[in-house]
């Protein structure tokens, strides 16, 4: 355990480094534009630059890689991102923040990929599931520090921003002077949607729901604790206590789905998501207590049901499709995320800031209803082919799955693996 960690630390590091420039600066964006006076649609707005940006990152990036190698590239990247992070308190304007939010996607798709594949190349079957764990604590926990951070300083002011900046150009260190072997060349992956939808209907809905519910909490979450009047502190503490909640039963959840209808348990996560959310609405005013503890309920329920999804899709495809299947979903993920942050944002602007929660209870709703119709029409699979449930990281590209899946008639070497390289959303 501790050599395969030991082989990875400096890529660890790297990502935790750049998930809290990035955790900081998605919230600080929200908190600052609403003190602007940005219209809370056009909030929304920014986070769908910035996944739209992560899809055409996807896409493209790969063939940056090819062409300069993984080191060139992933210096390139952070240096651009770096610079987009400084840039905002410069130009406060709405369009040039969608603008340097669709690059800050766009280079995170590459700098996540680039760290995921280097993640899978010193994979092993003997250790793939500790590597996958451990990179989701670092996930979990850098998103924790990000949005702490927040309360360090003024959202008005600069430091917060240049700190941004400063966390992403740190993370150039760790890569630029990894000795570890850089991976084999990218091999772009063709997503076939219609034939996801034929693999799994429910994962598919499913997928581009958690997109449309999700999105528009992390985009308009911490514009909701600010319009309620909370002050930077407490904002910062309530989506901690969502991310929390969501590392407390993520695994819990995991294994219940393992062993039962995975149907089930989404449908049941769903439920109980769809009573955290409307609670939030009906209670979230009241004080720091319902917020925060309402909060880490919501989390607990909703942040794991990509990877329910993921597991359940998984259990019906082809063996050896799992970077074909996984990348589907999540461009299905990041498609539903780029309409849900603009649903979001006129919930809120027309029905008031506790509409959010409304609009993200009908979501899950409406998916546990078609959920419920699909349990009624089509069995699960025996318990015997089921793929083990993993958790995702919430910034994670097509390549992390590679990590996630075992292949037991297949021997891989720390050191020499030529693998399967599917790092991308490309040929979408």
């Amino acid at each position: 355990m501790i050599n395969a960690l030991s082989a990875i630390a400096a890529l660890l590091l790297a990502a935790a480094i750049l998930l809290v420039g990035n955790g900081l600066q998605a919230t600080l964006l929200s908190v600052r534009g609403g003190i602007e006076g940005f219209p809370t649609p056009v909030i929304g707005a920014l986070m769908a630059c910035y996944f739209t940006g992560y899809i055409l990152g996807c896409r493209f990036n790969p063939q940056f890689i090819k062409s300069v190698g993984h080191i060139r590239t992933f210096v390139a990247l952070a240096s651009i991102a770096s610079a987009s992070a400084l840039t905002h308190p410069f130009i406060v304007n709405e369009i040039a923040w969608g603008l340097l939010r669709g690059v800050t996607g766009f280079c995170f798709a590459g700098l996540v990929m680039i760290i995921e594949s280097w993640l899978n190349e010193r994979a092993t079957n003997a250790d793939r599931g500790r590597i996958m764990s451990t990179y989701r604590v670092v996930d979990l926990s850098a998103t924790v520090t990000g949005n702490a951070l927040l309360a360090t300083a003024s959202p008005e002011g600069f430091e917060l921003f240049a700190l941004t900046s400063i966390m992403i150009s740190i993370a150039l260190v760790p890569v630029a002077l990894t000795r570890s072997p850089a991976p084999q060349p990218i091999a772009t992956a063709r997503l076939n949607i219609p034939k996801l939808f034929k693999v799994s209907r429910v994962a598919a809905v499913g997928a581009a729901a958690t997109g449309l519910a999700n999105s528009s909490f992390w985009a308009l979450g911490p514009v909701y604790a600010q319009q309620l009047g909370y002050p930077k502190a407490v904002i910062a503490a309530f989506m901690s206590c969502v991310v929390i909640g969501a590392a407390l039963l993520q695994w819990p959840i995991g294994w219940l789905s393992d062993k039962v209808d995975r149907r089930i348990v989404m449908v049941g996560s769903g439920v109980l998501g769809v009573a955290a959310a409307l609670a939030l609405s009906h209670f979230g005013a009241k004080g720091e207590a319902y917020l925060l503890g309402i909060g880490a309920a919501f989390g607990a329920f909703i942040i794991p049901m990509f990877g329910l999804n993921a597991a359940h899709a998984n259990d019906h495809a082809e063996p050896g499709s799992a970077v074909e299947t996984n990348g589907g979903l999540l461009l299905l993920h990041a498609s539903g995320a780029v309409i849900g942050s603009f649903a979001g944002g006129f919930a809120m602007s027309a029905y008031g800031p506790s509409a959010i929660f409304v609009y993200i209870a009908v979501i899950y709703s409406a998916f546990c209803v078609f959920a419920l119709a699909r349990i009624l029409t089509r069995e699960a699979p025996v318990a015997d082919e089921k793929t083990p449930f993993s958790p995702v990281p919430r910034s994670a590209s097509p390549a992390v799955f590679e990590i996630a899946e075992d292949d037991p008639n297949e021997e891989r070497s720390a050191q020499n693996a030529p693998s399967e390289r599917a790092a991308s959303a490309a040929d979408v």
